[in-house]
């Protein structure tokens, strides 16, 4: 059976499998797809494609979480996000909002997003818990340690696992005391941030240990850098990040048979196919 947060709406609900989400960055600066989709309309148009392709729900973001990328104000976010959530949205379109922001949060599901994604896990914005609480939405709460200028630094653990799972326990601890619905919450742990390659594995090899702790749990490993490390070529060269999209489908399969509740990921086509592979696995209903 696999956890999933109260408070979706009820055709995410009632999937009875791993949900796909869509990863949309309206940015200059992602490390993927970084400046493809600054027009609204291009944006809308590849959120749209998303959905059709597999994409369950399509997760819209304004400022680039790579390592080393610049913060942007809530104007410039919200003027990048707002017309491309209502754009998805009027085209029937389920959508999340990927901020670190409560004033993006706020206005973002005002304009029909369904759930909020915070990489920060409520750290960077002190305002976000009480926003999410008042909203009533589904929570998406990532390990996270700062910001990524210098998130590398901060990637030092004694046992990763036992450290991301106190540190994400406590995010949880927080969001509760400030009215957040623990049925609301999903937890992340935040692949490659603040993780060396070690790190990533050390929880991907773990994962039940996660989910051990009774939340709904996402997980973004999409084309990641740990990935590019895994493929290098002989020459020691890290593999591109759009050539990674097969050993990201390997991770949704086996994340799906765990009955991990959501993947984000960029290529929505191939892992619709790994989770049906691990539906049908498992016996799951929506095979």
């Amino acid at each position: 059976m696999i956890a999933q947060p109260q408070g979706l709406p009820a055709r995410l609900r009632d999937l009875g499998r791993t949900v796909i989400m869509g990863v949309l960055n309206v940015t200059p600066d992602s490390f993927s797809d970084g400046g493809r989709y600054l027009d609204p309309q291009a944006a809308i148009g590849h959120g749209i494609a998303l959905h059709l392709g597999g994409a369950d729900l399509v997760d819209v973001g304004g400022e680039s979480t790579r390592p080393g990328a610049r913060r942007v104000s809530t104007d410039e976010e919200a003027a990048r996000v707002l017309p491309v959530i209502k754009g998805l949205v009027a085209a029937d379109v389920p959508v999340s909002i990927d901020t670190m922001h409560a004033d993006t949060a706020t206005m973002a599901v005002a304009a029909g997003a369904c759930v909020v994604n915070d990489v920060s896990g409520g750290l960077a914005d002190p305002g976000m818990y009480a926003a999410v609480a008042d909203m009533g939405v589904p929570y998406i709460a990532m390990h996270w340690r700062g910001h990524s200028d210098h998130m590398a630094d901060l990637a030092r653990y004694d046992d990763v696992v036992v450290d991301v799972i106190a540190e994400l326990g406590q995010r949880v601890d927080d969001a509760r005391a400030a009215g957040i619905s623990g049925g609301s919450i999903v937890i992340d742990p935040g692949l490659g941030f603040a993780k060396e390659a070690q790190h990533n594995w050390d929880l991907l090899r773990r994962l039940p240990e996660l989910l051990d702790l009774g939340f709904p749990v996402l997980l973004g490993a999409s084309r990641k850098r740990f990935l590019g490390a895994l493929l290098a070529g002989p020459d020691g060269e890290p593999r591109p990040a759009a050539d990674r999209d097969a050993a990201t489908d390997a991770i949704t399969a086996i994340a799906a048979v765990m009955g991990i509740w959501a993947v984000r990921v960029h290529d929505v086509r191939g892992s619709k196919d790994a989770v049906r592979v691990a539906a049908a696995w498992t016996r799951r209903p929506g095979a």
